[in-house]
């Protein structure tokens, strides 16, 4: 079939089964663009900056799982997407971004919105490409979904010269991908599996890691098969909340620098690590010399730059998460669950003695106590994301995550500014469930202006701001390690939260009591708008526990039993 390049795009997109395409116009996209408007193969949404288009598409791709797509245009188009590339590249979120660029001979001449697309994703993306004729732009866009999706997850660029668009050729989409250089291994070795089996069952305080792998791979089922079957503890990582469920007797919680207590000291004290698609960053491991010292390591990822990049490993299995379990259960029949009897009892004296926990208050709302009523009364049937901060760790911290993809937020990257438009993704990918966006008076200020988007859409994301008129986690650092001087970090003075939410078509709450917040929770669910609902919090409040950067796990600041903010407030 003869069509022009424009076509062949979006004839690639529904060829991909995509149903959702976030982007924004521009120069060197737009006759995309004007396919777009004739097609009617997906819903193409409008967000209010590049940035948002990306940060939606991830959101709409932890939710599901599938790709997410969006489309911006070259120059300013393009830089604003990158942290948005950034963003889903540091937590391995399968992606395809499609952007506009100058004509191809333009291209090196610094013409007009003109910026060098390849160059400057290369270290933020997993693969990208600038297609240089018409014929090998289906080819492209075909290898651009199969990367993303496979493998180790990732975002994949195809930068689209404006005169490809116009070109008129033959379209025939690619049925099958062969990249002879990229083939990702998905069964991990059997020798190796046997021998992590072997090494299971000779520990004495072993310990299952669970990181963001275990997400990607939907492997939960088996995790929590594999907990079941040995009686071994587990702990998860940021990205893993939900994979063992809130309530599990055998989940210690979170760990690594906001981690719980038990957590901790079970990493520092276990014998086996057994790590399920974790990476061992800096925010989990500490001081690496004193991060899990007496322990063996068996590491199962699928991509094996990974294992052993930052401990040393004594198992190593390259393979994906779901498939190594499949493997490596059935090895684990005879496993003798009492001989970790003793090791449970001391992980459960640990978290008797500091369990996750905080002080509340009559007279003032505590953001733990926020969290966790959500939890009470929306539970299971939300979806919740977060931006970057206080209230990011706090919802990791309490809030009883029942499963996988429950939990959105930037891990590795840490992105102020994402929780709103990764919602708005969420919610567009699943309708019938509950989106809250958990965030503070500085991150929801970044991407503010898809509050528009989300009204004209009819998405009713909730935005729970957490209002402690601070840049919270910097405040915080400030008041442990830099003798309380609070450069640049207050932040007293605010717009009208509720009235900017009126202003752009959603409804907006001023909360003071949790009264308050109990009614505004009820009615914004009722009325299924978007909103804000601006949270008065207690404004030193501290994410506890804490471990300082570079420090051990071990040597954690723990909450007091009781509070005295003489001096600051």
């Amino acid at each position: 079939m003869q069509m022009s390049g424009a076509q062949m795009v979006c004839e690639a997109i529904i060829a991909e089964g995509v149903k959702t395409v976030f982007g924004y116009p521009g120069g060197a996209i737009m006759h995309v663009y004007d396919e777009i408007y004739k097609q009617n193969g997906f819903e193409h949404i409008l967000t209010r900056h590049e940035q948002a288009a990306v940060h939606a598409a991830d959101g709409y791709a932890r939710a599901t799982g599938e790709v997410g797509v969006a489309m911006v245009t070259s120059g300013p188009g393009f830089t604003n997407a990158v942290t948005g590339l950034a963003t889903a590249y540091m937590d391995s979120i399968p992606m395809v971004v499609i952007s506009g660029q100058v004509p191809l001979s333009l291209i090196g001449t610094d013409g007009f919105q003109e910026i060098d697309a390849v160059g400057i994703s290369r270290p933020c993306t997993k693969h990208n490409f600038l297609v240089r004729n018409l014929e090998e732009l289906p080819r492209i866009i075909k290898e651009a979904f199969y990367l993303a999706r496979s493998g180790r997850p990732g975002p994949v660029l195809v930068d689209v010269p404006k005169d490809i668009t116009v070109d008129i050729g033959e379209f025939v989409y690619p049925t099958e991908v062969n990249i002879p250089t990229y083939k990702p291994t998905y069964k991990g070795n059997k020798r190796q599996i046997e021998k992590a089996a072997e090494a299971i069952k000779k520990s004495k305080k072993p310990l299952l890691y669970v990181g963001g792998g275990a997400v990607l791979s939907d492997a939960y089922i088996l995790v929590r098969e594999l907990a079941e079957k040995t009686q071994i503890p587990v702990v998860e990582t940021l990205m893993a909340r939900g994979v063992m469920g809130a309530g599990n007797p055998l989940l210690l919680g979170m760990l690594g620098m906001h981690g719980n207590y038990s957590s901790n000291m079970a990493m520092s004290e276990t014998d086996l690590v057994i790590s399920l698609g974790a990476r061992f960053d800096d925010r989990v491991t500490g001081k690496l010399s004193e991060f899990a010292k007496y322990a063996d390591v068996i590491h199962v990822d699928i991509d094996p730059a990974n294992i052993a990049k930052l401990v040393d490993v004594d198992y190593p299995i390259v393979g994906d998460v779901k498939q190594v379990l499949e493997d490596l259960i059935p090895l684990l029949e005879d496993v003798n669950t009492d001989r970790y009897q003793a090791w449970r009892e001391i992980l459960k004296r640990y978290d008797e003695l500091h369990p996750q926990s905080f002080v509340d208050s009559d007279t003032e709302i505590k953001p733990q106590w926020v969290i966790e009523r959500i939890g009470e009364l929306v539970g299971e049937q939300a979806i919740i994301t977060s931006d970057v901060g206080q209230h990011q760790m706090w919802a990791a911290q309490h809030y009883p995550f029942d499963r996988p993809r429950q939990w959105i937020n930037s891990g590795g990257l840490g992105t102020m500014g994402f929780g709103f438009p990764a919602a708005i993704g969420a919610k567009v990918a699943v309708p019938e469930k509950t989106v809250i966006n958990i965030t503070g008076d500085g991150s929801i200020l970044m991407n503010m202006q898809e509050l528009v988007t989300a009204a004209e859409y009819k998405t009713p994301v909730i935005n729970i701001i957490l209002n402690n008129q601070f840049l919270g986690m910097v405040r915080q650092w400030q008041s442990f390690f830099y003798e309380k001087r609070f450069s640049e970090t207050d932040l007293t003075f605010q717009p009208n939260f509720k009235m900017l939410a009126e202003a752009c078509g959603g409804i907006g709450y001023d909360v003071t009591t949790k009264e308050e917040f109990d009614a505004a929770l009820k009615d914004a669910i009722e009325k299924d708008q978007v909103c804000f609902m601006n949270v008065a919090i207690s404004r030193f409040e501290n994410v506890l526990p804490m471990v300082p950067a570079g420090g051990a796990l071990f040597n954690m600041m723990l909450p007091q039993k009781s509070e005295d903010d003489k001096g600051e407030k």
